[in-house]
């Protein structure tokens, strides 16, 4: 725990278990929610080739994901450390445009 604290600047305990929790709720449901996403536009397992299906399910994951992330942050009070995380990543996939242009 104490690892966590340092690395994440935080200070208490209970601020680390809230953040994993936040981590693994927004993990299933990015996974959870992509699949009636793609079904929103007629792609699904059966009407749809593996080859194509299950590289556009991933690619759905990520921006389910960044969303969700922030959003249950937000819910358990913790929006400022993940939105801070969610910028880290953009900015480490070159996609940081996107966080400045959030913020303006």
């Amino acid at each position: 725990m104490s690892n966590f604290k340092k690395r994440w600047n935080i200070t208490s305990n209970w601020q680390v278990f809230v953040i994993l929790v936040v981590f693994a709720i927004t993990g299933s449901s990015a996974a959870l929610l992509s699949k009636p996403i793609l079904g929103l536009f007629g792609i699904t397992k059966q009407a749809t080739s593996a080859w194509i299906y299950y590289p556009l399910y991933i690619l759905l994951i990520f921006p389910v994901y960044q969303v969700l992330l922030v959003s249950f942050g937000w819910i358990f009070r913790q929006h400022d450390f993940f939105w801070a995380f969610e910028k880290k990543m953009l900015r480490s996939i070159k996609l940081g445009f996107i966080a400045d242009w959030i913020e303006k």
